[in-house]
C-alpha cells in the first residue's frame, strides 16, 4: 500500500504531465511587448517587421546568437507570431541529407519561418544546398548519376530562416553572410531578471 502511494507521488515520477507542458508554454512571452530585456534587438526587429509587412514580404533571414537560456527560441516564436507566420522548427544535426532539407523547404508556404536551432552543426553539404534557397528562393537538385545527371531547379516560396547558435565561431562565413540581420543576445540585468521572476 505504501509503495503504491510513492509511485503516485509526482516528485519521483520523471514523466512530464500534460498540464506541465501547457504551463511551460504559457510562461513564454507571445509578443515582443511581453518579452523582457534585449531592448536594442526588439527595436531593430520592430522596424524590420513593420517594413516587411508594409512591403507585403517575409522578414529577412535572422541569425540569433548568444549563451544558452537567453531566449533565442522564444524570440523566433515571437517573430513568427508578430509576422502572422507559421513556424517550422528543426535543428542543425537533424538535417542529415540534402533530401531532408528539400523535404522541409518544399513544404513551406509564402511567409513561413524555418527555425534552425544549433545551426552551426549543419554539415557543409547541407549548407551548400541552403545558399541558393536563402538567396534566390530556389532549390537545385541533381537527378541521376554520371554523364546522364542533370540539375533540376525547384522554385521555393518566400520564406525566412531564423538560425540560432551558441557558438558563432563555428558558423561558416558564407552561411553567416547570407543572413540579413544578426543579433547577439546579452545576459539579463538584475532588474530584468526580477521582472521575469
Amino acid at each position: 500500500m505504501e509503495d503504491e502511494k510513492i509511485k503516485d507521488n509526482r516528485f519521483i515520477d520523471a514523466k512530464e504531465q500534460t498540464d506541465e507542458r501547457m504551463f511551460d508554454l504559457t510562461l513564454r512571452p507571445q509578443r515582443l511587448k511581453e518579452y523582457i530585456g534585449q531592448e536594442k534587438i526588439k527595436e531593430n526587429l520592430i522596424i524590420s517587421m513593420q517594413a516587411a509587412k508594409e512591403r507585403g514580404e517575409a522578414i529577412e533571414h535572422v541569425l540569433l546568437h548568444g549563451s544558452p537560456g537567453l531566449g533565442k527560441t522564444t524570440l523566433a516564436h515571437i517573430i513568427s507570431k508578430e509576422m502572422n507566420s507559421n513556424i517550422r522548427v528543426t535543428t542543425g544535426p537533424a538535417i542529415e541529407r540534402a533530401g531532408d532539407l528539400a523535404a522541409i523547404l518544399t513544404n513551406l508556404t509564402d511567409g513561413d519561418i524555418l527555425f534552425i536551432d544549433e545551426i552551426h552543426r549543419l554539415n557543409k553539404i547541407i549548407e551548400e544546398v541552403l545558399y541558393p534557397a536563402m538567396e534566390e528562393y530556389a532549390l537545385d537538385i541533381i537527378v541521376g548519376k554520371g554523364p546522364s545527371a542533370r540539375t533540376l531547379r525547384l522554385e521555393l516560396p518566400r520564406f525566412t530562416i531564423i538560425g540560432a547558435t551558441t557558438k558563432m565561431s563555428l558558423l561558416s562565413s558564407p552561411l553567416r553572410d547570407r543572413f540579413g540581420m544578426g543579433f547577439r543576445l546579452n545576459f539579463y540585468e538584475l532588474g530584468e531578471i526580477a521582472k521575469i521572476i
